[in-house]
């Protein structure tokens, strides 16, 4: 697992294109220092609001707030406890204000949750928000839609897509309809340098596609591909609130400038994991003692041979015994204090669907044809544009195109339509629609 300061975090919320108020809310708490981190965590959430626009705006704006709080304060009671009190508890406040008032029926909101923390990320949720995790070409859902469709699905052993003559914004568990509701609550999921997890409402995941986010969230930083989702989703049609919170773990390998050159090296990822998963069964002060034990037989070999160099064994052999000791002390105190942290911890770690999301040439091919629809659409048109940074990515993406840099040409033309998009959705009347095509897969 990475420092607990080592990501990046950024949210996006918008109105949409149809509606009048933005339901949506989200927060983003970062742990201030380490002690905090191993406490409670860094913690994301997105609400996705119901009913009447105030009413609706209420509930969710209620979700963001409570949650963190509640979950916060129980957090050294175990973080599952934690999470489904803070849910429960939120739920019954929603629930509370919705029977108070005749004009406040149908308040409800969903919620979908993340905490970074030390053991991994967990997942707490209600209602059709979704949480993903992108990693090494693959999207994950790690949520499961709690809407009619997706539960037929489950039922009939379907995809949900294929379920065409069923409603899909048919909610059916959500905060604040009834006096209890069940939280789903998954994890952890181990942690490892340039994961990225992404939290959004059905305003994005409705009209952004899986396999788009996953490419989309790969090549920009948290704070553009946030605002280039959003201008996207109004792209086509935006008929919902849209919001999307961001988070990508690991330092400057992971970010978007190292990745500017090339991807993160698999084999450090691979040797990443395999230290991970190697460091749960022999702890390193293990490994430390074991190293100083073989530089002490090494010295009595040495001297015994009278070989050069037994001095400087014996000198290591020292500093391993002494460092692998220390170490042993403070692993048998971390221990102790997960043990007193998390009595217990659930196993489930599902992923409900998977998408690759790999940057390939077709992928660039309809990102660089939708630049060229869009720029058609707004010449000749009354709009403030700024074509010199238009043409300045443009012509970035088309050299890296033709020096075979797949992800810096995608990058650098999401970052030329971020500005033609957000003109074209501003200035647009709310009956002009826009579909621009754009496959994420090899087909023409």
């Amino acid at each position: 697992m990475p420092r607990f300061d080592d990501l990046e975090i950024a949210g996006e919320t918008d109105v949409g294109i149809r509606r009048s108020h933005n339901q949506d809310a989200f927060s983003i708490q970062k742990a201030p220092d380490k002690d905090y981190w191993q406490k409670v965590g860094h913690v994301l959430i997105v609400a996705d609001g119901m009913g009447g626009h105030a009413v609706g705006e209420k509930a969710s704006a209620m979700a963001v707030q409570e949650i963190p709080l509640t979950y916060a304060k129980h957090a050294h009671e175990g973080i599952l406890n934690a999470l489904r009190r803070a849910f429960q508890e939120a739920n019954s406040g929603i629930f509370a204000i919705g029977q108070s008032n005749p004009e406040f029926k149908g308040l409800g909101t969903t919620g979908t949750a993340l905490i970074l923390r030390e053991e991994g990320a967990w997942v707490a949720h209600v209602g059709d928000s979704r949480a993903y995790r992108v990693r090494d070409g693959k999207i994950e859902q790690l949520t499961f839609d709690h809407s009619y469709a997706w539960e037929m699905a489950r039922r009939l052993g379907v995809p949900p897509e294929d379920l065409s003559d069923v409603k899909k914004n048919v909610i059916i568990r959500s905060l604040g309809p009834d006096v209890l509701v069940q939280v789903d609550v998954e994890g952890p999921y181990p942690l490892f340098p340039g994961d990225t997890f992404v939290l959004c409402s059905d305003g994005l995941s409705n009209q952004v596609t899986p396999e788009e986010v996953g490419s989309i969230v790969s090549a920009l930083s948290p704070s553009e591909a946030g605002k280039f989702m959003i201008e996207l989703a109004n792209l086509r049609g935006g008929p919902d609130n849209i919001t999307a919170v961001i988070a990508r773990i690991g330092g400057d390998e992971a970010s978007t400038k190292a990745m500017s050159i090339k991807p993160a090296s698999p084999f450090k990822v691979l040797c990443t994991r395999l230290w991970h998963r190697w460091n749960q069964f022999i702890p390193w002060p293990l490994m430390v003692l074991a190293a100083g034990f073989l530089c002490a037989v090494g010295a009595v070999v040495f001297e015994a041979t009278e070989t050069r160099g037994s001095s400087i064994l014996i000198a290591f052999a020292a500093l391993a015994i002494i460092g692998g000791l220390v170490g042993l002390v403070f692993h048998a105190k971390k221990q102790r204090r997960d043990a007193e942290r998390e009595p217990e911890l659930p196993r489930r770690q599902n992923v409900y669907r998977d998408y690759p999301c790999r940057i390939e040439r077709p992928i660039v091919d309809k990102l660089l044809k939708l630049g060229a629809h869009l720029k058609e659409q707004l010449e000749g048109r009354p709009f403030q544009v700024d074509w010199s940074a238009y043409k300045k990515y443009n012509e970035a993406a088309q050299r890296s195109l033709q020096e075979g840099d797949l992800l810096a040409s995608f990058r650098e033309q999401c970052k030329a339509l971020i500005g033609l998009a957000r003109t074209f959705n501003k200035n647009r009347p709310r009956e002009e629609g826009f579909k621009p095509k754009w496959e994420t897969t090899a087909e023409a």
